[in-house]
C-alpha cells in the first residue's frame, strides 16, 4: 500500500505564531504605557518602558531625548529605508473623563485609558511589525523604527529634531488612528498673528482709522478668498480666523488689532508660499508662527499603498495634522483607532483593532520585501 505524505509548512505556522505571541505583547507594553503619564514633553518613563520593550525583543535600542529609535538587524546602507513612526506622548486629559485615565482596564472588548487610541495602538502595532521584521537578512527595505516625544504640543523635541541623527528616509509610515485606512495625504498648517494697525483716540471724536475697522477688512479678505489650486485628495486651502482681540475700555479707540488665522494648507502650496500671498493682500502686519508644518503626501501607486488597496484599505485625504509634517519624503499615515475618539473622554482603543493592525502591516510589508 502507497501513502502520499502530507507535507506541511511550518514557516507559515511559525509566522502566525509569532504574529500572535506580538499582538499579546503589544497589548501588555500599551497598558504600561496608559499607566504611566506622558503628558507632552513629559515622556522620560515612558521611554524607558519601549526601550526596555525592545530590548526584550532582542534588539539595540538608540534615544535621543526622549525619543527612542532602532534599525533592522542586519541593516544595509546600499539598501532605501523605511520609517516606522509614532508618538508615546499625550494630551492631558479633560474634565469630562469618568474613568481613572491612567488605568488601562478592558471592557466589552475596549481598552480604556489616555493615549489608547492617540497613538498608543498604533505605536505598538508599529512597534511589533518592526520587531516581526528585525532579523530578516534578506529584506528589499531597511527598517527604522521612532517612537518619538512631543507631537501633541509640536515641540522642538521630538521627530523634527531626531531626523538629523537618522540615515536618509525613503518613505515612512505613520502611526494615527485611521481605522487601518491610508491618509495618503495631510493638509498642513500655517498659523497667522495679524496686528492691524490704527489711529488711537476717543470714542466721541471723528476717526476713518480705527484698527478694529481695519482689522474687519483683512478678515472679510480671509473670509472670502479661495486658492485656486484645489488638490484631488485634500481639496481646497482652508483659511478660518479664530481669534480676535482689541481695546481696553469702552470710549477708546484702540491703536492695533490683533487676530488669528488658522490656514489649512493642501499638497499644491508651499506654506511660505501662502504667507507671501496674504500678507501682500491685507492691510496688517502678518507674521507666520512656523512654516514648518507643511504639507505631506505619498503617490498612489507607492508600493506600500499598492499592497493596502490589495489588502481592501481605501485612500483619503486627511485634514488633521501628524508627525508627517515635519517629514520631507513621501508618508502615508495609518494605524488602528478612530480619530473622532481622540483627545475625548473615556479614551479608548477596541483590542480587535490592535489585533488586526498588525496583522494587516505585516501582509502589506509582506507585498514589498
Amino acid at each position: 500500500m502507497n501513502f502520499t505524505k502530507i507535507m506541511t509548512k511550518p514557516d507559515k505556522f511559525k509566522n502566525e505564531m509569532k504574529i500572535n505571541e506580538l499582538q499579546n505583547s503589544a497589548l501588555e507594553l500599551l497598558k504600561k504605557l496608559i499607566q504611566t503619564q506622558s503628558f507632552s514633553g513629559e515622556e522620560a518613563q515612558t521611554s524607558l518602558i519601549i526601550q526596555d520593550w525592545l530590548q526584550q525583543h532582542g534588539v539595540e535600542v538608540f534615544t535621543s531625548g526622549n525619543n527612542v529609535w532602532a534599525k533592522n538587524k542586519y541593516f544595509d546602507d546600499s539598501k532605501p529605508n523605511v520609517l516606522l513612526n509614532s508618538h508615546h506622548d499625550t494630551v492631558k486629559p479633560n474634565t469630562a473623563y469618568t474613568r481613572d485615565p491612567l488605568k488601562a482596564e478592558i471592557a466589552d472588548g475596549k481598552l480604556f485609558g489616555l493615549g489608547s487610541n492617540d497613538a498608543g495602538g498604533p505605536l505598538v502595532s508599529l512597534l511589533s511589525l518592526f520587531v516581526y521584521y528585525y532579523d530578516h537578512n534578506d529584506l528589499k527595505y531597511n527598517f527604522i523604527v521612532a517612537a518619538t516625544a512631543e507631537e501633541e504640543s509640536s515641540g522642538p523635541n521630538g521627530l523634527n529634531s531626531l531626523l538629523k541623527e537618522l540615515p536618509e528616509i525613503d518613505f515612512a509610515v505613520v502611526g494615527e488612528p485611521t481605522e487601518m485606512q491610508m491618509a495618503i495625504a495631510e493638509k498642513g498648517l500655517l498659523v497667522l498673528d495679524g496686528y492691524a494697525p490704527g489711529k488711537p483716540g476717543h470714542a466721541a471724536h471723528d476717526n476713518t482709522d480705527n484698527a478694529i475697522y481695519n482689522a474687519l477688512d483683512d478678515v472679510q479678505w480671509i473670509r472670502n478668498y479661495y486658492f485656486p489650486k484645489v488638490s484631488e485628495t485634500l481639496g481646497r486651502v482652508k483659511m478660518t480666523v479664530t481669534q480676535i482681540d482689541a481695546g481696553q475700555q469702552h470710549n477708546v479707540v484702540p491703536g492695533t488689532c490683533h487676530f488669528v488665522v488658522d490656514i489649512r494648507i493642501n499638497d499644491l502650496y508651499h506654506n511660505k508660499e501662502i504667507f507671501e500671498f496674504v500678507n501682500s493682500h491685507t492691510k496688517s502686519k502678518m507674521v507666520a508662527r512656523s512654516f514648518n508644518l507643511n504639507s505631506s503626501s505619498i503617490d498612489v501607486n507607492h508600493p506600500i499603498v499598492r499592497a493596502g488597496v490589495k489588502y481592501g484599505r481605501e485612500t483619503y485625504g486627511s485634514p488633521t495634522l501628524s508627525d508627517q509634517s515635519v517629514l520631507s519624503c513621501p508618508s502615508l499615515k495609518m494605524g488602528p483607532g478612530d480619530s473622532h475618539r481622540s483627545h475625548s473622554a473615556d479614551e479608548f482603543i477596541y483590542v480587535a483593532e490592535i489585533e488586526e493592525a498588525i496583522d494587516l502591516y505585516v501582509k502589506m510589508f509582506s507585498e514589498i520585501l
